[in-house]
């Protein structure tokens, strides 16, 4: 809709522009015929007097008429072009909070997929199957494997489920005739694995940044891990630990890609998962994942939108948590490149509310190396105070 009262806008523009020539064309033209008539009337004589008088009011006329268009034109033009100005203002506002809504929208939806996934590392890691194959007896690993096996087939989420034992030695998998090389392989230098081990009760995981995992078939994989503890309680003695290897790479593009949007709008818009160092780790065109660092605007902002240029607008949202998942620092980005002629909105400080001072601070380097349970995360204002001056 204000897209459509702008185009209206410089229709009229338009319109009155050409009228205003048109009206001069024929001031002009009256302008001459008055001149020609002056000059036959002279010709004339006494005879053409009258014929003369005549002229010269047409040649008066025709002056009043030119100078009121001029007015006009001097009137008219500053006006629309600040019609236009607000116009486009009022449109780079509204679309930047859509896009930011749309950026919430999105992270939302990774978090809650990600929390659910914090559950389903520490609920399995007390199933008695799991348990025993810390044990080291081939029977209990065979029958840990086909246990596995059964929670894949249900939550195809997953590439696969490693248990391991306290060395970092890998005792069983889920897919082992999908991944066969990985039982025997040492994991005892991955992050998640020594953060697992270190962690202090059956409540915590721990999660890795999002990362390549050979073994799995080079696939883009989200990993979390929880300590498998003895006779499975909380409070255990550690003896192994539950790798989870989420499908990133599939599950990510399904999210970024169904963002809701016109056909019109798709071609020039780009959604995209961005990291705590904004690393891009999910994009809805495939470009730059888990290679290209995002020039985010973020202001200190957890909600907005802004202007990085005179084509582009960028409405983007941080991570809110879920229930007792936190999040990562992550942020959801929705670019979007303007299409329609016109001058683009000018990017200024912005005089929304400051970003919110209760968040616990998320280390710059690594994921967590444990994470416990909080309080579940207040829900983010968005924030549509950004100046966008004009497109």
């Amino acid at each position: 809709m204000p897209e459509r009262i702008l185009g209206l806008a410089g229709e009229i523009s338009k319109l009155v522009s050409a009228r205003v020539d048109d009206i001069q064309r024929i001031t002009t033209m009256s302008k001459i015929l008055a001149l020609n008539a002056s000059i036959e009337a002279a010709r004339a004589g006494q005879a053409g007097a009258g014929f003369s008088v005549v002229a010269e009011q047409v040649k008066t006329v025709s002056d009043r008429i030119t100078t009121i268009v001029d007015e006009l034109q001097d009137k008219l033009e500053p006006r629309i072009k600040e019609l236009n100005t607000l116009g486009s203002a009022l449109i780079a506002r509204l679309r930047g909070a859509r896009l930011a809504d749309l950026a919430l929208n999105m992270i939302e939806i990774i978090d809650r997929n990600l929390y659910e996934r914090s559950c389903d590392v520490r609920w399995w890691a007390t199933d008695s199957a799991v348990v025993s194959c810390t044990g080291g007896e081939t029977e209990a690993a065979a029958y840990c494997s086909k246990r596995l096996g059964v929670i894949l087939d249900a939550y195809t989420v997953y590439l696969d489920l490693w248990v391991v034992d306290t060395e970092g030695r890998v005792l069983a998998n889920g897919r082992p005739v999908q991944y066969p090389g990985v039982v025997g392989q040492s994991v005892a230098s991955a992050s998640w694995f020594r953060e697992a081990m270190a962690s202090r009760d059956g409540t915590e995981f721990s999660v890795a940044d999002i990362a390549v995992n050979a073994p799995l078939g080079g696939r883009s994989v989200a990993t979390y891990a929880a300590a498998i503890r003895e006779g499975g309680e909380t409070h255990g003695r550690v003896v192994g630990v539950l790798g989870i290897f989420f499908d990133w790479q599939a599950q990510s593009q399904t999210v970024v890609k169904g963002v809701r949007m016109s056909d019109e709008e798709r071609p020039h818009t780009r959604c995209m998962i961005l990291d705590r160092s904004h690393r891009v780790i999910a994009s809805s065109d495939g470009r730059g994942v888990l290679e290209e660092r995002y020039q985010l605007q973020a202001g200190g902002k957890e909600v907005g939108c802004y202007a990085p240029d005179n084509r582009t607008v960028v409405g983007f949202a941080l991570t809110p948590g879920y229930e007792t998942y936190r999040g990562l620092g992550w942020y959801g980005v929705v670019e979007q490149r303007l299409v329609a002629a016109g001058t683009a909105p000018t990017p200024t400080a912005s005089s929304g509310p400051a970003a919110r001072s209760d968040r616990p601070p998320v280390p710059a380097a690594h994921a967590p190396s444990v994470a416990p349970a909080a309080p579940a995360a207040r829900e983010p204002k968005v924030d549509t105070a950004a100046e966008l001056v004009s497109f």
